[in-house]
Parts: structure tokens; sequence; C-alpha cells
């Protein structure tokens, strides 16, 4: 690639290979995306925590692109997203073609007052240098490359694995192993375990290209379009000028020779003319799998990411939903490890995260359903609906060229606590729904989120709690600190947006879990009832 150079990370002899196997509190298997992020989260939470990689370098090629608000929200927390929005490209706005007309466009982020954009592109090896760099910065958190875990066994109290190096063979335990391993994943080959789904026979080229063009910072979508005809192309742009172009290629094609710049360039002049000046960067030929594991925990080995489930590419689903994974396990971990919430706790990781991943595999089922229509019928239907979406409203919701990555929201978990009878809310912060930012005045930060993520928090609309009940919230073995909106030391809501959204009446409470989901809310201040929420929260009281 001619606008980047893959950084190679030494490989160090480690004392494991010395002497007798040693003991880590939490082993994670995988440098990428969801792997780094778990080993940041469990670092900065003070939990010693070790990664084996079996390369000595970032990704290869761009792959992931596209990081959702939710996604760069969590990476705030872990202290790694500015450089990763600064370097990325900003983008809100989608236009969805069929052949050569426009038939509609839609804004992800249509309102004001949120830190982060709907998305940011930026190739992925860019993301995981920077991911790598912080994890550097953390004492807590190690990373050894060229270490390829080759065996493992799970007992009762412990995982015990057999890793591979320049150096030889050695064995390590530890009390958890977070398995971040990918698509493939050799841990959950090794445990015989499957995932089921379907898999999909469509191929898809991938062309990373540079070059200086006016195209404006949308997602472009077409649906059959004159260059590329009976077939879509998706066009994104990342940063560095680099411009990722997906040609459906159907699934007769041989993925050996798309991936020669004799096949491509011809495609890629089709679509952007005889004059256009650009350079292939990467490219690469895939089809994909709609498939998950059915449980995400087996013992104490904790699966997150592609190692958990697969999606297509459409909606950007693969590694936001990987970071949603981690920001649910990593604070149920931490507890558990302290002896603050009982193993049963990480069950709930299990359930929580299954759900989210039925959701992701359904919209990318559909997606792709529309996307390559397997029949005559279907074809029909489809091209009907992108007819009638260029004049009426209604046929837009027909339209799938990929439902974009959204948080999912846990309506249905054991952690929630119910509304109290007669009590009512507006909008849409419902136990379960992770917080929405707006912007604040404060001393430490400007926007709510930053208060938010590191233990039980209460959201408090005006002065209700009691000194002497926030210093007991403060002090219980389940910490929860207080969070007030006007009133005294507390941070203020110039704009207005934070009380509409949480429709922030006087007295009104928020009850955050770590990972800043709400998990109840009340419209005035019950000591009891906000201990008794904690307690559900974490698990410590066993459900009917």
């Amino acid at each position: 690639m001619k606008t980047y150079t893959n950084p190679v990370y030494p490989y160090v002899r480690s004392p494991d290979q010395d002497g007798a196997p040693r003991h880590h509190p939490v082993i994670v298997v995988g440098a990428g995306p969801v792997g780094l992020a778990a080993a940041i989260d469990l670092a900065q939470r003070k939990v010693p925590v070790l990664v084996l990689d079996e390369e000595d370098t970032v990704s290869i090629g761009s792959r992931a692109i596209c990081y959702a608000k939710r996604a760069l929200e969590i990476l705030d927390r872990l202290g790694c997203a500015e450089p990763i929005v600064s370097k990325g490209v900003r983008w809100n706005v989608g236009k969805v073609f069929h052949r050569n007309e426009l038939v509609y466009q839609f804004d992800l982020q249509p309102e004001t007052g949120h830190c982060h954009p709907a998305f940011v592109n930026l190739q992925q090896y860019h993301l995981e240098e920077c991911l790598v760099h912080r994890l550097q910065q953390l004492p807590a958190a190690s990373v050894r490359w060229k270490n390829k875990v080759i065996g493992l066994d799970v007992h009762d109290q412990q995982v015990t694995v057999r890793v591979a190096c320049p150096d030889g063979e050695y064995s390590a335990s530890c009390d958890w192993l977070i398995a971040a391993d990918g698509a493939r994943s050799p841990v959950r080959t090794m445990l015989g375990l499957e995932s089921e789904g379907q898999v999909f026979r469509d191929r898809f080229l991938i062309a990373d290209i540079h070059m200086q063009s006016d195209f404006p910072t949308e997602r472009w979508f077409w649906f059959d379009p004159p260059f590329h005809p009976n077939q879509s192309v998706l066009l994104h742009r990342q940063a560095d000028d680099v411009w990722r172009i997906d040609f459906q290629l159907g699934c007769e094609a041989d993925p050996d020779e798309e991936k020669k710049p004799e096949r491509i360039l011809p495609r890629l002049r089709a679509m952007l003319g005889a004059d256009a000046q650009f350079e292939i960067e990467w490219a690469s030929v895939y089809t994909f799998q709609c498939r998950r594991m059915p449980r995400f925990r087996k013992g104490r080995v904790l699966f997150v990411g592609d190692a958990a489930h697969l999606v297509s590419p459409f909606g950007a689903r693969g590694a936001n939903s990987g970071f949603q994974d981690t920001d649910n396990l990593v604070w149920k971990l931490d507890l558990v490890m302290k002896g603050l919430a009982p193993e049963r706790l990480l069950d709930t990781f299990d359930s929580e995260r299954c759900a989210a991943a039925d959701e992701n595999l359904l919209n990318s089922t559909r997606s792709t359903d529309f996307i390559t229509p397997k029949s005559a019928v279907s074809r029909t239907f489809r091209d009907a609906v992108l007819g009638l979406a260029k004049r009426h409203p209604f046929a837009r919701r027909l339209v799938n060229s990929g439902r974009l990555s959204l948080p999912y929201v846990h309506v249905e978990s054991p952690l929630n606590t119910s509304d109290r009878p007669g009590e009512t809310f507006e909008g849409a912060m419902v136990p379960g729904a992770p917080a929405v930012d707006s912007p604040v005045t404060a001393p430490d930060a400007e926007w709510l989120l930053a208060y938010l993520g590191k233990v039980f928090t209460l959201l408090v609309f005006g002065d209700g709690v009691p000194a002497k009940d926030e210093a007991a919230l403060a002090s219980a073995p389940l910490s929860c600190s207080v969070l007030r909106v006007g009133g005294r030391r507390g941070i203020t809501d110039t704009t207005g947006l934070l009380t509409r959204r949480y429709d922030g009446k006087p007295g009104t409470c928020y009850l955050f879990r770590p990972d800043q989901i709400v998990c109840a809310r009340w419209r005035s201040f019950d000591a009891s009832a906000v201990s008794a929420a904690i307690v559900r929260a974490s698990a410590c009281e066993r459900q009917p």
C-alpha cells in the first residue's frame, strides 16, 4: 500500500517461558480491535491482563472501516476516540441510487447536540494502531506478539493455555480467558464449539483506491447501476484520500481472477470515468456468513466479536457489535473478580449479547436478501420498491441497502428494574437503553457521557439526594456516584437538551450501569429503591 506502512511490533521473550508456568488474572486471545478494547477496559479498571496474538502487526488491508456513534462513545471511555475521530472521516448522510437515478437520501443524525457523528470511517489498521498505543500506556496490560495459542484446558477454577512462539512453546494459566480471535476462532475450534446460521454464496470485491475526488463525504449505494449492471456497488471515503468501493460479483465469480488488476481496473474505469486518476491500494474478494455461537460463555472462556458472531458487512455491524460485547462484559467480569458480584452475572453477558447478535443477524440477513435477490420474483419486488421509493416515503422504509448499526436496547434484561406504578416517562431512555449524550457545562468535561461509565451512577435532576444518602451510596461495596443536573455542585444543562432527552422533571433520577446503560429510573429519590436496583443490576439478588 502506498499510503500506509504496517508497523512491526517486537517479539520479546516472556517470563512464562522460563521456569514454572505463571498465572494471570485474564488472558485475551487476539489483538484485533475487539480484543484490544477488552484489554484496555480491564487495564483501566486495574485488572492485570495479558494479550496474546500470533502476528506482529496490525490489520493487513483496511478491512472494517465504519465505526458508529455508540462505538465511538465506548472508545471515548477507553481513552482513544480522539485520535480515531481526528484521523477518520465523519459522515451522517447516505444516498441510495437505482440505476442512474437518486432514489432518496437519509440523515442518520439530523439533530444537533451529540459529541460524535453518526459514523466515522477509518481503515482498521489505523484504528488498531491507536488501540495498541493506548494499551501500551496502561501498566496493568501487556501484549505478546508472535505468541500463538495452540492448545487449552478449561478447568473449574482456571484455564491453561499452550502457546507457540519463536523460542518454542510454553504454558500459562488464567482465571478467565476472553476469546477475541476472529471469525475462524482457534479457541472455539479447540473447545469443539460450533456456530449456527446461514452461509451466503454471493461474492463481493473490495477495492481500496487512492484518489483525489470531489465526491462528498457520504455513503453512496447503487442498485443495478449502468456501470455495473444487475449488481450493486457501495462507495465510502476513508482517511488519506482512500476510497472503499464494493462491487457485487455474483456467486459464480472466481475470487483469484477477480483480485487481479486487469479485472479490477475495467470496473473502476466504468464507474469513475476514463480520465479518473487513481491507484489501487488493496483488494480482496469475500463471501460472508450470518452465524453465531449458541452461547458466548463456556465456563471460564468468554467469546466476543467475530469469534462469537458473524454478520454480513452491510450495515457495519461487525466491529461495532464487538465493541458493545466488550463494553457489556468487562464491568461484569471486574465485579466478579473483585468478589462484588456472583458468577451468574456473567450469564447475563451471554443472554444480553446473544439477543443483540440475533437482532444484528436478522437485520443483516434481510439486507442481504434485498441486495442479492435469490429469484426473479424477489428481484421484481426489489426493483418495484426502488421505483416507488423515489416519490413515495412509505416505500423508502422497505429499501434495505444495509440497516446501519444501532446499539441494542436490552428491554428484557433481568438486570433492569421496572418503573414504579403510576410513574410515566417520555422519550427513549427506558431501562435497558444506552445513555444518549448531551452537552453540559461543567469543570471537567463538556458532555454527559464523560461522567458515566466507571461505576454505577445516579443522574438526578435537582437536589433530591440528601448528603448522607450520597455518602452511603459512594461508600457501599457496589459504589454508586451521584451526578446532579442543576442545583448545588451539579452539571448545567445549558441547552436544555439533557432535560428534554431524559424527560428530566425536577426530582427525576436515572440509574446507569458501568456500561452507561439505564437500569432503573424514578420520579423521586428513594435510597432503598436505588440500593435494590444496584443489587439487581449486579445479579446479587437471585431472580424468581
